[in-house]
């Protein structure tokens, strides 16, 4: 039998404490294959990784230029591309309410709203919370899609993802993606996800307060850079 034609593809940099986990509750049954992109590791996420059944790839530094590689190392047979992070936060349960929307043809991109679904206490900051919200009332008001998250688990087409030329090589590629999402007029249906505290170590930005800064502005000069732009 073919496998399924989708490609889970995980960012992940430095993720030792969690990458196995998360790796080893993939529905293998459900999918082509799984690729986790080491992002720069220093520790032993990479070889975990391809322990627990992974296909590795490298990419230069930035969480884009990993979802980018990712994309482009995909399968050749995967239709359907979906990401998610590799600190087991994201929960792989809510997988086909993701993917059967755009299986039967019903949407191009479909999102994991982790403030509309169920959240374990403290696995989000309340700055993380009010962000997703304050992009997503920006982007209605320019009238680029509805959205009240920017989170990391999702799912698109991929003859979808190749129309917009994503060029986000940092963590403004989720907002890019949106936004391009609804400048090309594709399909979009947003979904409540539930969402988990990273298994170990601290978040790249939540966890780290200039790394937030520097995230956070990035993400603003997407939104103005790219929000505003006529296409």
């Amino acid at each position: 039998m073919m496998p399924p034609p989708i490609s889970i593809i995980i960012p992940a940099l430095n993720e030792a404490e969690s990458i196995g986990h998360v790796v080893a509750e993939m529905p293998w049954r459900s999918i082509a294959e799984c690729i986790v992109v080491d992002n720069g590791s220093i520790d032993a996420t990479a070889s975990i990784a391809t322990q627990v059944g992974a296909r590795v790839i490298t990419s230069p530094r930035g969480y884009g230029a990993a979802c980018l590689a990712g994309s482009n190392a995909a399968l050749p047979s995967s239709t359907i591309l979906v990401y998610m992070d590799g600190d087991g936060s994201d929960v792989i349960a809510d997988l086909p309410r993701l993917i059967t929307p755009i299986q039967n043809g019903e949407a191009d991109f479909v999102i994991g709203s982790r403030n509309r679904g169920t959240r374990e206490p403290g696995s989000m900051l309340f700055s993380q919370i009010f962000a997703g919200r304050l992009v997503g009332t920006l982007l209605r008001l320019l009238g680029k899609g509805r959205y009240t998250d920017m989170g990391p688990f999702r799912a698109i087409r991929r003859t979808s993802l190749e129309q917009l030329q994503m060029s986000e090589l940092t963590y403004g590629w989720n907002l890019e993606m949106q936004i391009k999402a609804a400048q090309h007029r594709l399909r979009i249906l947003e979904i409540p996800v539930d969402y988990r505290k990273r298994i170990a170590g601290a978040s790249k930005v939540s966890g780290d307060l200039k790394a937030s800064i520097k995230a956070g502005i990035r993400i603003l000069e997407v939104l103005f850079r790219v929000g505003f732009s006529r296409r």
